[in-house]
């Protein structure tokens, strides 16, 4: 087959998709302006803490399906949680609020402690009040430093990508503190 065919070939293959498209009623095109994405898009860098609670009177982490007998004392495979827990500039629970990070999270792993969670940075301060910013993935918790994609967001973060870095800096069986950088490309 030759190059005239080949061409041939691709064109017949993006009219007959395009349409398609067209006859659905359910595909159109965007005007990325409407969208709020006339600008070039910004990479942004954020730098949270925030402090879950596991007993006491504010709990703000708590497993709402315990995990498999069998793993209670190795993984905790099968538990599964919420948390909501507020945002702070610091690693200190008295730092400035900047908003809050509400998220579901399970247990999937039966040989190390590893959790899939999903959470939304919800943002209360300044410019941002309003946006969210989506993160789901598998958190290694064994490992010092974590990686989880961003997979959206919301407000100044439409269309967000990018990626966490989370490390554990204080874990007792009352109360946690975790560090997250988050960078992220967002229009």
């Amino acid at each position: 087959m030759g190059m005239a065919s080949h061409f041939l070939i691709l064109s017949l293959l993006i009219s007959f998709t395009f349409a398609t498209a067209q006859e659905t009623g359910f595909v159109g095109s965007l005007d990325r302006k409407s969208l709020g994405l006339a600008q070039k898009d910004m990479l942004s860098h954020f730098l949270f803490y925030f402090h879950e609670r596991f007993t006491g009177s504010n709990v703000t982490t708590v497993m709402v399906v315990p995990p498999l007998p069998k793993y209670n004392a190795t993984s905790n495979f099968g538990g599964m949680g919420v948390t909501d827990n507020a945002l702070t500039l610091g690693p200190d629970p008295a730092s400035k609020v900047v908003g809050r990070i509400e998220g579901l999270f399970a247990a999937t792993s039966q040989t190390e402690f590893n959790i899939v969670q999903v959470v939304n940075f919800a943002l209360t301060e300044g410019k941002y009040n309003g946006s969210s910013i989506a993160v789901l993935g598998r958190n290694r918790l064994s490992q010092k430093v974590r990686e989880l994609p961003v997979v959206g967001g919301t407000g100044l973060f439409k269309f967000a990508t990018g990626y966490v870095e989370t490390t554990t800096l204080y874990l007792d069986s009352n109360r946690s503190t975790i560090e997250y950088n988050i960078y992220v490309s967002h229009y």
